[in-house]
């Protein structure tokens, strides 16, 4: 495939560089960050001295003010690797850009370099056990009193759960407010945080190395210091950042989908059947060319929604579309790339495998495929 118009030289220098750090540092270990359900912080750490967290943060606090090709990159070459990896993404493209957008000074100065070096894992704790997709429906609250915020509550499914050094919660400063999304707010909860507690490590169906956690908060005091932005503005702040976080699963989709697709290609050059390679009939053929064609259209959608994200224009409705399309076909590859691997398929020592596994969360995070679609009829003015 063509190189898209925003990868220049310098970051094809970075692939290149990104992709043997991770065949040294990461391919030989993921099997068994697997079996461990956890990747080390010490992998972490190795990422943060080779500059591949948090690589657009500004010089001041240890970054390189990249552009977004570079996390582009990054998120594709770690989803290459294995979809475990994506708390790498939530924490360099989602969290991190919260406390970049909205920190005081004081705070970028405190926290950022951290962020970037691997030595403060983040998170962020939106989801609640009956409160998903519907923000304005969480009930963790905070009270102020005496230059603390009370904050009591529960999150659940949150990525870097176990991991995380600082948490940006979403909780409410007003419960009273009408309408209910506007007392939201956004708490920095540091994990040494008296009444702060991290419960068990969730068992996913897939992305066993990924630490997914739930979080409590019993009259945890929250400095006002950390505050996020402006108290009761926590819903806008959530609004203006989504738009990013949803084109990076659509980013990770693809890069899963391109995998499985090379994957399986491989595979049935290989593997023979009635006394020749089943990539000689035409039944897998045109199997295959239909999943090809999936791909190389998503390809080029994702590629024009990136483009215009970069450039700073409101692609909301083109990134909800990527977001849904993606990943519905990245679900439809896998299956496929399942299926023409046969019975070796369903093997967890095949990689096929792994993919068919992970691949349907992504459905689901970051605002369900639903909460997409009902985001682009309202863009069509429906």
């Amino acid at each position: 495939m063509t190189a898209p118009a925003f990868i220049k030289e310098e970051h094809a220098i970075f692939r290149s560089s990104l992709k043997k750090f991770l065949q040294k540092e990461a391919l030989p270990h993921y099997a068994q960050w697997e079996k461990d359900r956890i990747i080390p912080r010490e992998f972490w750490r190795k990422a943060g001295r080779e500059g591949y967290l948090c690589p657009w943060v500004d010089e001041e606090y240890g970054g390189y003010n990249a552009d977004f090709g570079y996390s582009v990159i990054l998120n594709e070459e770690m989803e290459k690797i294995g979809s475990s990896l994506i708390g790498f993404g939530l924490h360099s493209d989602i969290t991190v850009p919260y406390l970049n957008e909205y920190g005081t000074p004081e705070q970028k100065k405190r926290w950022l370099p951290g962020c970037v070096t691997g030595d403060i894992i983040t998170a962020i704790a939106m989801t609640e056990p009956g409160a998903g997709s519907d923000l304005a429906g969480i009930k963790t609250t905070a009270v102020k009193e005496n230059g603390y915020y009370r904050l009591n509550g529960q999150k659940t499914f949150i990525t870097n759960g176990i991991h995380a050094d600082l948490v940006v919660v979403v909780c409410k400063t007003d419960p009273s407010a009408e309408p209910a999304h506007k007392g939201i707010s956004l708490l920095v909860v540091e994990k040494e945080t008296i009444g702060f507690h991290k419960g068990k490590k969730l068992d996913k169906v897939g992305l066993h190395a990924q630490d997914t956690a739930e979080l409590y908060f019993e009259d945890a005091m929250i400095p006002e210091g950390n505050l996020l932005g402006e108290e009761g503005k926590g819903f806008y702040c959530l609004m203006e950042m989504l738009q990013q976080e949803r084109l990076l699963v659509g980013i990770c989709a693809q890069a899963s989908a391109e995998r499985i697709l090379e994957l399986t290609s491989a595979y049935v050059r290989e593997r023979e059947a009635f006394g020749k390679p089943i990539s000689k009939l035409q039944t897998i053929q045109f199997r295959l060319a239909e999943m090809a064609t999936e791909v190389q259209v998503g390809r080029s959608f994702l590629n024009d929604a990136i483009q215009e994200h970069m450039a700073g224009k409101d692609a909301v409705q083109k990134v909800s579309m990527a977001k849904w399309w993606l990943t519905e076909m990245a679900k439809r590859v896998a299956s496929e790339g399942m299926q023409l691997h046969g019975g070796y398929g369903y093997m967890e020592e095949y990689e096929v495998a792994r993919r068919y596994r992970d691949i349907p969360v992504m459905a689901i995070y970051a605002g369900t495929n639903e909460i997409m679609k009902s985001i682009i009829a309202k863009k069509m003015g429906l």
